[in-house]
């Protein structure tokens, strides 16, 4: 773990322990809390594999592949951006939060990014900004997204329209107007 993580963690820990310390909350609110403590431990396992994957060399091993299949394809870069950022999205239907998604596959698609030789900063900016977009395509892709399906402000069916909509639009906005725009400010 690295500084940045050490930290976070002894904050969290060093705020929890004074809220208990004050009589804020008692440990037994904290174990009621049983949705919190889930969604704690699937983000550590999502981050933890996330590490692991790139200790190992995976993330490497699978970008280089990837590379190597996009240009066996004849793809161009901005072809195979075009293809990696569609399917990080899409893969967000299989993430239950924004965080365990750019966890498990940022590097890595950063990485087949600059395989298939997409510029850099276009790559790590473009997978910031989808990383924010897709957070509204289901109800369990991010935090906000679940509190309009659990307040029942819209219905399941309703969401997965309305998400796959907004999708379609913020491609057509950020594949189009972003595309010039990023040209003009020189991204590539």
């Amino acid at each position: 773990m690295d500084a940045i993580g050490v930290s976070s963690v002894v904050a969290a820990m060093l705020g929890l322990s004074i809220l208990l310390l004050l009589g804020v909350l008692d440990w037994d609110d904290c174990l009621s809390e049983k949705s919190a403590w889930d969604t704690l431990s699937w983000f550590a396992v999502l981050v933890a594999m996330a590490g692991q994957l790139t200790d190992l060399g995976i993330v490497s091993w699978m970008s280089t592949s990837v590379a190597k299949l996009l240009e066996s394809f004849s793809l161009s870069w901005p072809a195979a951006f075009v293809v990696l950022e569609a399917s990080y999205f899409l893969i967000h239907y299989l993430f239950a939060s924004q965080t365990g998604h750019v966890g498990a596959l940022y590097s890595a698609f950063l990485a087949m990014h600059l395989a298939a030789g997409v510029p850099g900063v276009l790559s790590a900016l473009a997978l910031a900004f989808n990383t924010n977009l897709f957070g509204a395509l289901t109800h369990y892709s991010s935090g906000q997204a679940a509190v309009y399906f659990g307040a029942g402000y819209l219905e399941l069916p309703d969401i997965f329209r309305l998400g796959f909509v907004t999708a379609l639009i913020n491609a057509l906005i950020w594949g189009v107007v972003g595309t010039f725009w990023w040209k003009f400010l020189g991204l590539y």
